[in-house]
């Protein structure tokens, strides 16, 4: 079951909704009809943040071989000093 309850909603209700939680229950929380949060079982939020640890893994397993900056060459880039390799400025 996946309901939606507004911000005061939640508030109002938050230790039944962490009940509901608890038992595998997700609650999308809305804030003037538009869904802003969600409060899932922690065993699903410890999955997504492992598919997402693996999907940045995978990204930086791709560009191993890329060529490097040091952290000086990087902010000259950023804020476009002399030295930098870019040409943008802040």
């Amino acid at each position: 079951m996946n309901d939606a309850v507004s911000v005061p909603e939640a508030r109002a209700q938050l230790a039944a909704l962490i009940n509901r939680a608890e038992a595998g229950d997700a609650t999308v929380i809305t804030r003037d009809g538009a869904p802003v949060a969600a409060l899932v079982p922690i065993h699903a939020y410890e999955a997504l943040e492992d598919a997402a640890d693996a999907l940045l893994a995978r990204e930086a397993v791709v560009h191993l071989g890329d060529e490097t900056v040091s952290m000086g060459e990087l902010l000259a880039d950023l804020f476009g000093e002399e030295g930098g390799k870019g040409t943008a400025t802040a």
